[in-house]
């Protein structure tokens, strides 16, 4: 079986490399490879490869970047992604592709479902948002995993950012009102594995397609997530300057960002655990082992 993954070097795609490699021959592509925002490229690249299965890691996901360049975000994020879907339906291929908790607008206070109406504040939700939409209406065979603050040892995320300003300054401003759940690369592509082996085992008549709500369990918020992340590196000996006391909550309004934020990024996994009989472990055991990689630490 052939596999299409697009996104090879990002923080996804580079574990995907890793988990899809003994479920067939997996051809990964970046940016490099091909340029995303152009649709003749992309389709060009699915004619070409022919796969029985493509996996769309590849996004723009510079969130506050995106207000000011809207056409890279929908020309990667929502055209492409239709594009893909377009080229899969022509073969019957399945299509995986990531989605985020940042279609949804925050105000609610329970944990979001699948069902639940989407409100997205900024750019990069909405293009997410179209994605999904064009990716829906080009094919059946889909799979939307849509997934919340995405941590791996392989390219930019969050923790890195803390781990670096942590090095050299005394404090830390970081905001307590945002609430979510960080999820690891290495968790998702592993997931994601899963549910390939399964459709390859069940084909497409019984295979459940769909959108499905996947992060660990728990929640956090970027606060509390920052101490976690710096009493670890403490832990491992990190010559950091900040300790997890120098670290100031700090609300929303008081860092004001060009992209809105969702106060409430928390998303309810019950059908995707229900549906595929997985267990989802704790944020913090994913955190810690991509904490473990990104310092070069194994104990």
């Amino acid at each position: 079986m052939k596999l299409l993954l697009t996104g090879k070097n990002g923080q996804v795609g580079f574990e995907l490399q890793r988990s899809l490699a003994i479920l067939g021959q997996v051809i990964a592509v970046d940016q490099e490879d091909c340029n995303l925002a152009q649709g003749a490229s992309v389709a060009r690249l699915v004619q070409q490869v022919q796969p029985d299965i493509i996996v769309n890691a590849a996004a723009a996901t510079a969130v506050d970047q995106l207000e000011t360049n809207p056409d890279l975000a929908f020309a990667v994020n929502a055209t492409a992604t239709g594009i893909l879907a377009q080229e899969a339906a022509k073969t019957g291929a399945l299509v995986v592709h990531y989605s985020t908790d940042y279609v949804f607008d925050g105000s609610q206070q329970s944990p979001y479902r699948e069902t639940d109406a989407t409100n997205p504040l900024n750019t990069y939700g909405q293009s997410k948002l179209k994605g999904e939409l064009l990716l829906a209406q080009a094919t059946s065979r889909f799979l939307i995993l849509r997934t919340s603050w995405v941590v791996g040892a392989h390219g930019a995320n969050f923790a890195k950012t803390i781990l670096r300003l942590a090095a050299t300054r005394d404090h830390l401003r970081i905001v307590s009102d945002q609430i979510g759940v960080p999820t690891s690369a290495t968790l998702l592509a592993d997931l994601t594995a899963l549910l390939v082996q399964r459709y390859q085992l069940t084909g497409p008549s019984s295979f459940p397609f769909g959108i499905y709500h996947v992060a660990p369990s728990g929640e956090t918020n970027w606060y509390d997530y920052a101490r976690l992340v710096i009493s670890e590196a403490l832990a491992k000996n990190q010559p950091l300057k900040v300790q997890p006391q120098d670290v100031v909550p700090i609300t929303s309004a008081e860092y004001p960002t060009p992209a809105r934020r969702p106060a409430n990024s928390r998303l309810d996994t019950q059908l995707f655990r229900k549906t595929f009989s997985l267990h989802l472990p704790p944020w913090q055991d994913g955190v810690r082992r991509e904490l473990r990689h990104m310092l070069g630490t194994n104990d």
